[in-house]
């Protein structure tokens, strides 16, 4: 009797070492992928950073909203419609107006992070590329 439930044991723990060694596989590959996707670099770096702060990654957030590219109207005009079809006094889900809220909130981060540093304004009365006179 014991010899059978020796047995068992080995066997359970052999079948959970492979799901698990399986699993780990997938999670390696994924997460391989998602950093091609990312870009590498800086701009890969700044992509992982706005996921982890916002716990979601644009596509999670564009999958929320129903919107293909990052266009700001349709954004605002999707978010506003999921925004209050979801309202909890209207009968709708907290939890689902919250995730609409965080995607948002996901895409408006990309769009700061992607946007063009603003240039310095020349001063016109600036002492630069005028000699000096003595």
């Amino acid at each position: 009797m014991a010899k059978y439930i020796a047995q068992i044991i080995v066997l359970g723990t052999q079948i959970v070492g492979r799901a698990f060694a399986r699993a780990l596989k997938q999670e390696i590959a994924a997460s391989q992928e998602a950093a091609k996707r990312a870009g590498g670099g800086q701009q890969g770096q700044n992509r992982v950073a706005a996921n982890l702060k916002a716990g979601m990654t644009l596509e999670e957030a564009q999958q929320i909203l129903n919107v293909t590219k990052l266009d700001p109207q349709e954004i605002q005009k999707s978010y506003e419609h999921l925004f209050m079809v979801n309202d909890k006094a209207k009968g709708g889900s907290f939890y689902l107006q919250s995730k609409v809220f965080r995607a948002k909130e996901r895409i408006d981060q990309e769009f700061k992070q992607n946007k063009p540093p603003e240039k310095p304004q020349d001063n016109a009365g600036s002492a630069e590329g005028h000699p000096e006179r003595k």
